[in-house]
């Protein structure tokens, strides 16, 4: 397999063992490969060669060995990490227990490779894990440019487009796409870089808020108007005011409250609920739907008027599926932004699952992928995931030609899927939980014993919370699956309160 990039210009692989014959093999193995070498000792002359060094003369990868005089491999891999934390490592040992290997993977190693090694393979590792420091050389560059939306396929180029088109309009616009597509991102978009851009940007999801509050919500309300009113509140109409409301699945809005806003719109005047003096707000409004809002108004739950009112400008936004050449881009975006917020090192992907998740269908488009990012942080166990690695969903449309890797089960949860709102994710977390529902219990319980059992072998200290909260995202999203993205039915059909349903819907990233 012949490498990528410059050889000539590429930095060194740093060697590090105390054992002169394993530094002189892989010193004369690297060189046959024509990949440059610099060996060291032990970890305090590495070390000492970090600090004088430059970033960009520090190593491309680094081999140590586990166990030296002066310092451990662990020890030095923490350091390291510390200046350069996306540098592969790759930890070698003689003693291949267990505690080695997590805390290899804990502290970031990019490989772990016991000895004694088959010199072919230790060679092809370090190659594979060059070629993954390249790689990521080049996403990160993109990522320090990258704008708040990402997409090279044609159809984002389209949307991108029109979003610079737009940049000085102050006209209404519709935004149309699956659940999961990143409306609100185009909607931020359009006001970052609208004349309103310094205005406030104040979104609403119409059918997130309960049909009698929703009036309160966007027009504020009057002290006293209704039991529990003790002040006066500014509705999102006012908070918006000078920027830009965004008004999530307006598809969903109760037709009273469409003909309130309608009038919002022609005049730009309202009333709070129970109030009686007329307020003047300067909004523009982006409104957006997964929903036929044509066919809504042929079924008549949805105003003619407001519709056309709202859809001065359409902007459809491409479902995922439509776009797989942005999968592996969106990929490495959201590990690096999981790994951030968890405070972890970043997970690596190959090119073998980065070709399986394009191979998939992203019934959930990128919200989805998000999620799925954010179980692999957690879940995978290596730093660099194999399609083994990933969740069983995604297995339901495999490439063509792959086979089932037999080495090392899948795991035995899966990550939850959002979207319960649109009916085709509902088929997929239908299908998810169908052992439970046919009385299958052996099924998902021993799944349940079998993921904790290898969390808990894993040292973590949170096992409670992290299944905890796993089992709470799979059961809300049955039930809002089976309500077609109803809460309060399905609060109520789980059992739970409407206010709990909200916050736990909140708390899961399930929104």
């Amino acid at each position: 397999m012949p490498m990528t990039g410059d050889k000539q210009n590429m930095k060194p692989i740093w060697i590090v063992d105390d054992d002169q014959s394993i530094r002189f093999v892989l010193e004369k193995a690297l060189l046959r490969e024509h990949l440059p070498t610099r060996s060291f000792s032990n970890s305090r002359d590495v070390l000492a060669a970090l600090s004088t060094a430059a970033d960009d003369e520090g190593p491309q990868i680094l081999v140590s060995d586990i166990r030296m005089p002066g310092g451990s491999g662990l020890e030095l891999l923490e350091k390291v990490k510390a200046k350069y934390p996306a540098l592969p490592v790759i930890i070698m040992t003689a003693f291949s227990d267990l505690d080695s290997a997590v805390s290899a993977f804990q502290g970031g190693a990019f490989e772990y490779l016991p000895k004694p090694f088959d010199l072919p393979k230790a060679v092809e590792l370090i190659r594979r894990a060059v070629e993954e420091s390249q790689r990521e050389e080049v996403s990160e560059e993109r990522m320090s440019d990258a704008p708040e939306m990402l997409g090279q396929a044609p159809a984002m180029q389209d949307v991108f487009r029109a979003i610079g088109r737009l940049s000085q309009s102050n006209v209404t616009v519709m935004i149309t796409g699956e659940s999961g597509s990143g409306k609100e991102l185009v909607a931020r978009a359009l006001h970052k870089h609208s004349p309103r851009a310094n205005g406030p940007f104040v979104a609403i999801n119409t059918a997130a808020i309960p049909k009698d509050l929703l009036e309160s919500e966007l027009f504020g309300h009057e002290r006293g108007a209704f039991t529990g009113a003790q002040t006066m509140r500014r509705g999102r109409f006012e908070q918006a005011d000078g920027g830009t409301l965004f008004l999530d699945e307006i598809g969903d809005m109760p037709f009273e409250l469409q003909t309130r806003l309608l009038r919002v719109l022609s005049d730009g005047h309202f009333y709070r609920v129970g109030g009686h003096s007329a307020v003047k707000s300067n909004v523009r409004v982006i409104a957006a739907t997964h929903q036929d809002l044509e066919q809504r108004v042929k079924e008549g739950v949805f105003r003619e008027d407001l519709f056309h009112r709202l859809n001065v400008i359409r902007l459809r936004l491409p479902a995922l599926r439509e776009r797989k050449e942005d999968v592996a881009m969106l990929t490495r975006h959201f590990l690096q932004q999981s790994a951030k917020q968890l405070g972890v090192e970043p997970k690596r992907i190959s090119d073998a699952a980065l070709t399986w998740l394009e191979g998939f269908a992203f019934p959930g488009n990128v919200r989805q992928l998000e999620n799925i990012c954010h179980w692999l942080t957690v879940m995978a166990p290596a730093q660099m995931i194999e399609p083994k690695d990933l969740p069983p969903e995604v297995g339901v449309s495999r490439p063509e030609g792959y086979t089932e890797p037999s080495a090392q089960p899948k795991p035995a949860w899966v990550p939850p899927v959002p979207n319960a709102v649109s009916s085709e994710p509902a088929r997929t977390q239908a299908a998810a939980i169908e052992p439970v529902l046919t009385g299958d219990v052996k099924t998902w319980e021993q799944g349940l014993e079998t993921e904790a059992v290898a969390l808990l072998g894993t040292g973590s200290l949170d096992v409670w919370d992290v299944l905890t909260k796993r089992f709470e995202s799979r059961l809300i999203l049955a039930a809002l699956a089976n309500t077609k993205g109803r809460r309060i039915e399905a609060a109520h059909k789980l059992g739970i309160g409407r206010n709990t349903i909200t916050r736990k819907i909140q708390e899961l990233g399930l929104e």
